[in-house]
């Protein structure tokens, strides 16, 4: 029996390093790449909650590096979304969910025309990349406080650049965590499950994430920032969140 095309699919994109021009190495040994494995994992579940027909698959690199002007993690990333184009039409909506490198890559392939949104995890955001190509998707993202590998300060400057140039941004704070999204993992899982589910329309964004995105362009970069302790709260349904009253 042939298999139903998908009506929706996530593209998944692991870190990486500033340099390197080597192949990533196979399966396990690909230690970024497995990092997502259980993010992954986790949105294929809740896609499948819901009856959808969601792809959820890993975008593969031909280089370990960023390596300068020639980005080769965003081409990596476009010449999936174009073979996606190819085999699925051009009405399926994707969500890029990226960490580290990978989210850079998924913001720099953002103007896609599949893509809907991007979910950054732990985002690497050098103040000098583009933000045009953002204009009319949501973007979403995530950044420990004790990150020391990337910038929260770059993600939430980020988050205010691409608001003026038309795209629908939020960031949010996990307290505690670190780079790696080991500290506190259950909580980044539920969070990314619950945005990626949200961006897609087969579940529900938590409402102050959905009243940061409507934010109007000249907002501050501080009103679109969230902190998950005060302002988000895990309902009973893992990746499900609601607003948090504060104290």
């Amino acid at each position: 029996m042939a298999q139903r095309p998908p009506s929706a699919a996530v593209l998944v994109l692991h870190g990486g390093r500033e340099t390197g021009t080597e192949p990533p190495p196979p399966g396990l040994l690909n230690l970024p790449g497995t990092r997502m494995r259980p993010f992954a994992r986790a949105v294929d579940r809740a896609a499948r909650a819901t009856g959808g027909n969601v792809l959820v698959t890993q975008v593969r690199y031909g280089h370990r590096g960023w390596n300068g002007d020639r980005a080769h993690p965003f081409h990596d990333a476009v010449a999936a979304l174009d073979a996606l184009r190819e085999e699925a039409g051009d009405e399926l909506p994707v969500v890029l969910l990226g960490h580290s490198m990978g989210a850079r890559a998924a913001l720099r392939a953002a103007g896609h025309p599949l893509v809907r949104g991007v979910v950054g995890l732990a985002p690497w955001c050098p103040p000098g990349d583009p933000v045009t190509q953002l204009a009319g998707r949501d973007i979403v993202l995530v950044h420990s406080n004790r990150d020391r590998m990337t910038s929260p300060q770059a993600t939430q400057s980020l988050t205010a650049r691409a608001r003026r140039a038309g795209a629908r941004t939020c960031m949010v704070t996990v307290r505690g965590g670190d780079h790696a999204m080991i500290r506190r993992a259950s909580a980044w899982h539920r969070l990314t499950t619950g945005l990626v589910t949200g961006l897609l329309g087969s579940g529900s964004l938590p409402g102050p994430v959905g009243e940061a995105l409507a934010l109007p362009p000249t907002a501050e970069a501080t009103e679109g920032t969230l902190d998950l302790d005060l302002d988000l709260d895990p309902g009973p349904d893992p990746g499900r969140f609601r607003a948090r009253t504060r104290a």
